[in-house]
């Protein structure tokens, strides 16, 4: 039957001419558009200059490490349950001892105002807004107190290099056990700076130095660039100026000496929790326990460091095996979404943190950039729960999660 047709009436018309009304805010425009992290990360790729954001983007040497890890988040299978009343979901839980609304925080990361000009201001910020704690890195580019002065009442963490300088290392603890800062994070994956060639590449140096490339690579990105020339100078929340690159710095500080001894010794200075983070195999894990640290991070540095190093997520599962009931075990690396976080935490992670996934949101909008992260990965965790029929982080176990082999060793 041939389908009758008229001359549509204006009421009919009506309910289809409804135009939205525009953001005249282009950045709010632009990051309501960044509908998830990789949207947040080209975004950033377009406003920031190659140097800082290859500093961020890349890894050591071939990159395989990094790969592989958010390969990993990709190998695996959500197991559902049906048919649960999901219409409420607590992603709240209590880690090392204090609250925390969410299963992940933001990431120590070093250079961060180079990133973009509010750097760790911004990080610390939103963290306080979000209920999730925040990392200030040894090489971060705001003082300790000045963090503590936006997030005054939150979660506040040091992440600790032992340097070369022990006096000058633990001048930084005192002050922030001073500052109130409630957790240290002793980083041990670094004895040297590893091999990162996009840096060498880029010439990648502190300050930036200005040279016919950057200069041209700077033409489409004024933002960045006048943010930097009119805000206060790059400078260490923990060291004096350097002019030099960036492994140059690295080399010059990192202690290739340190032990277990060390830790030991560090471990009695510090009157708050103690994390160390960049576990990378199970022995190593077990030592820890018996130590009696508080918590460990499985971390291969963003795959930063040891190029083909163990990938965090894989060994998650053994390790919560062996030393879960004695501490807690936290990841990163490699995680990209909220569904990667609800994995983590099936399979045994108390807590996860994020570096890359925070920086992006910062090179794309500053405090407002890294709101938007948090609020996709908070919305994403949500919304994975509901979809495996779990309202709390409590239901989530390892048969929610079956982890798909792709790298199995020979032999």
């Amino acid at each position: 039957m041939k389908q009758a047709r008229r001359v549509p009436r204006p009421r009919d018309l009506a309910p289809l001419m409804k135009f939205k009304k525009p953001e005249l805010d282009a950045k709010k425009r632009r990051l309501d558009r960044a509908l998830t992290i990789w949207d947040l990360r080209t975004i950033a790729m377009r406003r920031t200059p190659k140097a800082p954001f290859d500093y961020t983007e890349g890894a050591a040497e071939a990159e395989i490490s990094l790969a592989r890890a958010r390969q990993a988040f990709e190998d695996i299978q959500f197991n559902p349950g049906i048919l649960r009343d999901v219409s409420k979901v607590d992603m709240t839980s209590s880690v090392l001892g204090g609250p925390t609304s969410m299963p992940f925080g933001i990431a120590p990361t070093g250079f961060t105002r180079m990133m973009q000009s509010e750097g760790e201001i911004a990080g610390a910020s939103a963290a306080a807004a979000a209920g999730i704690p925040f990392s200030l890195s040894t090489m971060g580019t705001t003082a300790i107190e000045d963090v503590k002065a936006v997030n005054p009442t939150g979660r506040n963490w040091f992440q600790l290099y032992m340097w070369k300088d022990r006096d000058r290392s633990m001048a930084l603890v005192d002050r922030a056990a001073a500052s109130g800062f409630d957790t240290l994070l002793v980083t041990v994956d670094v004895p040297v700076a590893g091999a990162r060639l996009r840096d060498k590449r880029n010439g990648f140096s502190i300050p930036p130095q200005l040279t016919a490339g950057t200069v041209i690579n700077a033409l489409p990105r004024p933002a960045w660039w006048i943010n930097f020339l009119t805000t206060e100078p790059l400078a260490f929340a923990s060291l004096d100026r350097w002019s030099g690159t960036v492994g140059e710095l690295l080399d010059s500080m990192f202690d290739p000496t340190v032990t277990f001894e060390d830790l030991a010794w560090i471990k009695k200075q510090w009157p708050g929790k103690l994390v160390v983070k960049g576990v990378q195999n199970v022995d190593d894990a077990r030592k820890l326990a018996e130590m009696g640290v508080d918590g460990i991070t499985l971390s291969n540095h963003g795959g930063r460091q040891l190029d083909r190093a163990p990938i965090p997520f894989h060994l998650l599962p053994q390790v919560v095996k062996e030393v879960g009931n004695d501490l807690e075990v936290h990841l990163d690396t490699g995680i990209m979404s909220g569904a990667d976080i609800v994995a983590a935490v099936a399979l045994g992670a108390k807590f996860t943190l994020i570096g890359r996934a925070y920086l992006y949101g910062l090179m794309a909008g500053g405090r407002e950039g890294v709101d938007r992260t948090i609020e996709i990965l908070s919305g994403q965790i949500s919304r994975t729960m509901q979809l495996l029929g779990v309202t709390n982080l409590e239901e989530l176990t390892p048969a929610h999660v079956t982890q798909l082999q792709r790298l199995i060793p020979r032999g």
